[in-house]
């Protein structure tokens, strides 16, 4: 594939994005902005969303991560079923009767100023470092395949990136990325199809033989029964059920797009039709995984010893597979899907990610709502300027130190930094305590450092237990017994005299 037709299918691809923004954010205001005027059709949120909570990690890592880890992810796949019933059940009802355009604003109505800036301030980290580690794949598979060979730094192809989603979500916002998020999901479902599809018939599969041929690997084994081992059936099935409670239902990201529906019943259709769907699109993944590895073996290709493909500990690294695969071994056709694919999936999450930066920002921090329309839009688009610089500095910053799958990465730095917020809300729900707030952010910033000390040391201290993605429920319990220590009974009033 030449540098020049990738940077004409990008510019083609983004020349599109464009042209849906600027007819779907006339007469934008902050209204539309933040929650779509609350009329988005429950089937686009469904659809849109199913981009949103994929992301390049997802069209990357996860086929990737079946060299070593086989169909472990799948029981993490499986536990989101669980997180979205307790998201549909639970938190929607509560967002939609407090009528909320930040969700971290309960925290203020629960407990006090305090704690709704911890939560607020801890979905900001959070979800900086999530979509800097997504973006940063995408731009790490530009630069394989274009900007190396031009000789362009990295940096400059992390900053273009960057500036394609502020140029085409500043004015808009949700409203606008409702519909390029529906047009992303789409080309990305496409692309994995294709994908597929192409593999099969580069190795005489037809659909039985497809099916037969995936089941039978070795590489598709879903059950890990040694409760040490981080691919633990259960261990991952709790953590998937977690993560999506957190990631989704204590995420602004994820959550502006459902309090964007006309109500409560169309958010809730929206989420359990998008439920069963967004396993079936993990299945496929992992399908598309076994199948690019019997490819490269098909091919010759011991992908363990090529210099390209390793990591600084001189292992494979297996988000340089995929990549690598289809820039330089997969026909032309494939080799364009798989490029189109990479960008729809990590911008349909990377652009919903800086609107929700931009919300929480201006609604948790900067009190919008105060100050008149022209005001709250200048406000807008500088926020969101900001938050774009900030994403470049953390890309930078990571493609220093990454030595590992992003997938790894990104529910690792999950479990850091999402655990306060599923202390805060689990005891905002399950209890009638009140806190003291002032005490809030202390105690959650000690809850971390000791999930670290735990994590660091776990082998030694736990008979060789290995932490996985369920370092969210270590921290997020810290967090909980922290605020169980530093609450109080509920002050109950009194019943007025006149009333007895």
């Amino acid at each position: 594939m030449s540098p020049t037709l990738v940077l004409s299918l990008v510019a083609g691809y983004f020349a599109v994005l464009i042209v849906i923004a600027i007819l779907t954010s006339r007469g934008a205001t902050s209204e539309s902005f933040f929650v779509a005027n609350r009329n988005a059709p429950w089937y686009m949120v469904a659809f849109a969303m199913i981009g949103t909570s994929l992301s390049g990690v997802t069209f990357i890592s996860v086929p990737g991560n079946v060299y070593g880890k086989s169909w472990s992810y799948l029981a993490v796949a499986l536990g989101f079923v669980a997180g979205y019933v307790v998201i549909g059940t639970v938190l929607l009802p509560l967002y939609y009767r407090l009528r909320l355009v930040s969700i971290y604003s309960y925290l203020e109505q629960r407990f006090g100023y305090w704690s709704y800036k911890t939560g607020a301030l801890f979905f900001l980290i959070s979800r900086s470092l999530g979509s800097a580690l997504r973006l940063y794949l995408v731009a790490g598979v530009l630069q394989l395949a274009v900007f190396d060979a031009m000789g362009i730094p990295f940096a400059v192809t992390v900053v273009v990136s960057i500036l394609f989603i502020y140029l085409y979500t500043f004015k808009g916002g949700l409203k606008t990325i409702l519909w390029t998020d529906t047009f992303q999901t789409l080309a990305m479902l496409s692309c994995v199809g294709l994908s597929i599809y192409f593999m099969s018939d580069a190795l005489n599969l037809g659909f039985k033989q497809l099916v037969t041929s995936v089941t039978d690997s070795p590489m598709s084994k879903m059950y890990f029964s040694d409760f040490r081992d981080d691919k633990f059936f259960w261990k991952q099935f709790a953590s998937g059920m977690f993560i999506t409670i957190v990631m989704t239902g204590l995420d602004q990201d994820l959550m502006q797009k459902n309090l964007s529906c006309r109500s409560l019943g169309e958010a809730q259709k929206n989420l359990f039709w998008f439920t069963p769907v967004i396993v079936c699109v993990n299945i496929l993944f992992l399908t598309l995984g076994v199948l690019m590895y019997k490819y490269a073996a098909a091919r010759g290709l011991h992908l363990e010893q090529l210099p390209q493909l390793l990591n600084l500990k001189g292992g494979l690294d297996t988000d340089k597979v995929f990549p690598f695969l289809a820039t330089t071994q997969f026909s032309l056709t494939a080799g364009i899907i798989f490029i189109l694919g990479i960008i729809a999936v990590t911008y349909a999450s990377a652009d919903s990610a800086l609107t929700a930066l931009t919300t929480s920002f201006c609604v948790d921090f900067l009190g919008i709502n105060q100050y008149p329309e022209k005001r709250q839009a200048q406000l807008r688009q500088f926020t969101h300027l900001g938050w774009s610089v900030v994403l470049i500095g953390i890309i930078l910053i990571f493609r220093v130190i990454n030595e590992q799958s992003l997938i790894d990465a990104v529910y690792k730095a999950a479990g850091f930094t999402y655990g306060p917020l599923l202390g805060l809300f689990a005891f905002g729900i399950l209890t009638r305590r009140s806190l003291r707030d002032r005490l809030v952010l202390p105690t959650c910033v000690t809850a971390v450092l000791l999930t670290w000390l735990i994590v660091s040391h776990s082998v030694e201290w736990l008979n060789g237990y290995k932490f996985g993605f369920e370092i969210l429920l270590l921290n997020g319990a810290l967090v909980y017994l922290g605020l169980l220590a530093i609450s109080r009974p509920a002050v109950v009033n009194p019943i007025p005299q006149a009333a007895v």
